[in-house]
């Protein structure tokens, strides 16, 4: 066996499909699902609670503007039911792109080892492979704090085997996870508290973080800068009162690790270290996804995969994560690119422009409560360059993934005064660039 790969989340899928299209002999391994964490409890399951939450949110702005009379009986049980039905085609789509470029797939859990002659050992299902390469694409999982009645908490990963819809839910966490989770349960009629140990999505810039929880967290009880004490099973104990309800942790992830420690170099965090190339200490073993830590998004697990794979084939190839587009799912996306070390320096030529969202397709019935969202933009006046952006619109997930392309390609102010827009359109950035 040439390659084998342990691990079929979106890092690992890429990299097997990568390999088997440059007609390399590769075994994908994966413990339970392939597709990981994305399409089975991550990003994919919060695009499906999030397309519902947005539609009960606009029935009930319509029926607040008086031209629509709503009476929507909403089933978790039944939207959950329906998730797993379309988690069972993509499995199976996912399946048939990795056997179609020839490629073995066998479900059951990988033990990796180096023997004395530094070979590399694979055992799966009683089976031993002794490959030339492996990749470690074996991900992560909810990180649990050190809390006293930790067990009683729910997870993301546990968000689907809910039979209903908490009355009360108490969320730990300030990040993305838990502002995503806030607000869809919020959205389906829970009463949401979230829990910060220090301030609510801390990384954005601050007008951005400011309209966010002004505006599309508004429903939700925050508490920041606050220390939990116990979680009981229907209650949390916290230094800014006791609250009833579930609880749900949502305070980051932890990589998948445990096995390697002895075989290849961890970081201090305890994720693979890895270098340009993917490749880690040893030199026939590669990792790459969230296992390796990093920006722990499902597009750059897939370059980060297709990077390995390529070197593992035996072309050179190497990451870079310049302008990483990033998106928090609520009401509206907000979405962003960050380059914080980088511009830090750059303070005294940066110039930030920031306006009001328009009020196009998505957001026009926002315009009456002043809520069509908001578009940041730095630009440095020595080059004309974008240095970082933000924005909260409908479109933002695609108007900041193509800036992001543009970014990469070194495009100025000035390239976009022949740009034409497709109106109506709520993306903003072309109007900063053009007339700012």
């Amino acid at each position: 066996m040439e390659n084998i790969v342990i691990g079929a989340g979106p890092a690992g899928r890429l990299a097997a499909l990568e390999l088997g299209r440059l007609g390399k002999e590769v075994l994908l391994i994966e413990q339970k699902y392939i597709a990981g964490t994305c399409l089975n409890e991550g990003c994919m399951v919060i695009c499906a609670l999030n397309d519902v939450a947005k539609f009960l949110n606009e029935s009930k702005r319509y029926e607040d503007l008086g031209f629509i009379k709503t009476n929507t009986d909403f089933s978790y049980e039944k939207m959950v039911e329906k998730i797993k039905e379309t988690q069972v085609i993509l499995r199976k789509i996912n399946e048939s792109d990795n056997k179609n470029v020839g490629n073995q797939i066998i479900y059951g859990k990988a033990e990796l080892s180096i023997d004395e002659n530094d070979e590399i050992n694979v055992k799966v299902n009683g089976n031993i492979y002794h490959p030339d390469n492996v990749l470690i694409a074996t991900g992560a999982r909810p990180f649990i704090p050190n809390i006293s009645g930790a067990k009683y908490a729910l997870t993301s990963s546990d968000v689907l085997k809910l039979k209903e819809i908490p009355k009360k839910l108490n969320i730990i966490g300030g990040g993305i996870i838990a502002c995503e989770l806030a607000n869809i349960f919020s959205s389906y009629g829970s009463e949401v508290n979230i829990f910060a140990r220090s301030t609510v999505l801390k990384n954005l810039e601050p007008k951005i973080q400011n309209y966010t929880v002004q505006k599309l967290l508004k429903k939700i009880n925050i508490h920041e800068n606050t220390t939990i004490k116990e979680i009981k099973k229907d209650e949390i104990i916290t230094t800014s009162g006791n609250y009833s309800g579930k609880t749900l942790i949502a305070t980051g992830r932890t990589p998948n690790t445990d096995k390697f420690k002895d075989i290849i170099k961890l970081n201090n965090d305890k994720t693979i270290k890895v270098d340009k190339m993917m490749k880690t200490s040893h030199p026939n073993i590669y990792a790459a996804g969230d296992v390796i830590g990093g920006i722990q998004l499902t597009p750059v697990a897939r370059r980060e995969g297709i990077t390995a794979a390529r070197n593992m084939a035996g072309y050179s190839n190497e990451i870079y994560y310049n302008n990483t587009p990033e998106s928090i799912s609520l009401d509206m996306d907000v979405s962003f690119i960050q380059n914080k070390k980088d511009t830090e320096k750059l303070k005294e030529e940066i110039t930030n422009i920031t306006i009001p969202g328009g009020a196009g397709p998505g957001a026009f019935w926002k315009a009456l409560s002043s809520e069509t969202g908001l578009t940041s933009v730095d630009l440095n006046n020595k080059t004309g360059k974008i240095e970082n952006i933000s924005a909260i619109s409908p479109s933002s997930v695609d108007d900041t993934a193509y800036m992001a392309f543009l970014m990469n390609l070194g495009i100025t102010k000035e390239d976009f005064n022949d740009f034409l827009e497709l109106h109506p359109s709520t993306d903003m950035y072309y109007k900063i660039m053009k007339f700012m």
